[in-house]
C-alpha cells in the first residue's frame, strides 16, 4: 500500500499501455529490491539507495536502455510522489543511469536468415499450425520490422493481404500503416486461414491475429521461445528489426522512409542503424580489399 502502484499508473495514464505497464513493473521491482534491506516505503529512499539499485542493475548485465528505462520509471515515481507532498524532497531528481558504451544492434545475416525463415525444426515438423503461425511471425518481424510489442497486439482486422499492408500500433499509440511483402502476405494467409482455427480455444480473444498453445495471445515471452527453436544461435526478438532496418538501407533505402517504417518520432533514433551500415561496409571493404 506504501507505494501506491494503482495511483501511480493512474498518474501516467496519458503514455502508451505499455510504458505504463513497463514503468510500474520497473518501480515495483525496486520496491522489492529495497524490502530486503528493510525499506518499507518511499519516504525511506535516498538518493544514495537508488544510485545503489542502478549499480546492481549494471552488475545483473541488464541492457543499458533497460537501465535507463528503470531510471526514468523511477525519476517519475519519486517526482510524482514528491508533488503529491507524500516524500518531503525528490531523491531521484536529475537520477541518471551510467552512459557506459553503446552496444551497436546486431544484424543477422544471410545464411541466419535462411535458416530462421525457411528452415523448420523437428520438434515442430508434427505441428502444422505451429508452424504456420511461426512462419507469419518470423516474417513480420523481419519483412515489416514490427516491435514485439506491436507484432503480439495485432488484431485480425488490422491485415488487409489484398493490400498488402498491416496497420500497426506503437508507441504513445502512434499509428501507421506497414507494407507487407508477397511471402509474408502467403503466410499470414495460411495462417489466418489454415492453421489459427486450430488453436483457438473456448477462451481465446477473438480478435487476437495471432494465440498461443494455450489459445491465448501471443505474448513476448512466446515469441522469444520461437526464436529459441527457430534459429541457429541464441538471438533476440529486437534483431530481426534490426536487421529490417539495416538490410533496407545497405539497399539504398532513405533514412526518412526507414524512420516511417519503424515508427520512430525522431529521426536521431533511425540514424544508429546508418552506424551499423557503416560498420558492416568497414568490415567488407577491409575483408576483401586486396591493400585493406
Amino acid at each position: 500500500m506504501a507505494w501506491e502502484l494503482e495511483a501511480f499508473a493512474r498518474s501516467i495514464g496519458g503514455r502508451s499501455r505499455h510504458t505504463v505497464r513497463a514503468y510500474v513493473a520497473d518501480v515495483r521491482d525496486f520496491a522489492a529490491w529495497v524490502d530486503r534491506g528493510q525499506v518499507r516505503g518511499p519516504a525511506q529512499v535516498d538518493r544514495l539507495l537508488l544510485r545503489r539499485y542502478l549499480a546492481y542493475l549494471s552488475t545483473r548485465r541488464y541492457a543499458r536502455a533497460t537501465v535507463s528505462r528503470k531510471a526514468a520509471a523511477l525519476r517519475g515515481y519519486f517526482a510524482w510522489m514528491a508533488r503529491r507532498g507524500v516524500i518531503d524532497t525528490d531523491p531521484a531528481a536529475r537520477l541518471r543511469a551510467s552512459s557506459g558504451n553503446g552496444r551497436l544492434p546486431r544484424v543477422l545475416d544471410r545464411a541466419e536468415l535462411s535458416v530462421l525463415l525457411d528452415g523448420v525444426p523437428a520438434q515442430v515438423h508434427g505441428d502444422e499450425a505451429v508452424r504456420l503461425r511461426d512462419d507469419a511471425v518470423l516474417e513480420l518481424l523481419y519483412g515489416s520490422g514490427l516491435r514485439v510489442s506491436e507484432l503480439c497486439g495485432l488484431d485480425m482486422g488490422d491485415l488487409d493481404l489484398r493490400g498488402r499492408t498491416v496497420t500497426v500500433v506503437g508507441k504513445g499509440d502512434r499509428q501507421r500503416r506497414v507494407p507487407m511483402h508477397d511471402r509474408c502476405v502467403r503466410a499470414l494467409r495460411r495462417w489466418s486461414l489454415e492453421g489459427r482455427s486450430r488453436m483457438v480455444r473456448s477462451q481465446s480473444p477473438p480478435e487476437a491475429l495471432f494465440l498461443n498453445a494455450r489459445g491465448n495471445r501471443l505474448g513476448p515471452r512466446d515469441v522469444r521461445r520461437l526464436l529459441d527453436r527457430r534459429a541457429p544461435h541464441p538471438t533476440h526478438p529486437h534483431a530481426l528489426r534490426h536487421s529490417f532496418a539495416t538490410h533496407l538501407l545497405d539497399g539504398g533505402a532513405d533514412l526518412r522512409v526507414v524512420q516511417e517504417l519503424l515508427g520512430h518520432a525522431s529521426l536521431r533514433t533511425t540514424q544508429v542503424y546508418t552506424h551499423v551500415s557503416k560498420e558492416r561496409l568497414l568490415s567488407v571493404h577491409g575483408e576483401t580489399h586486396p591493400r585493406a
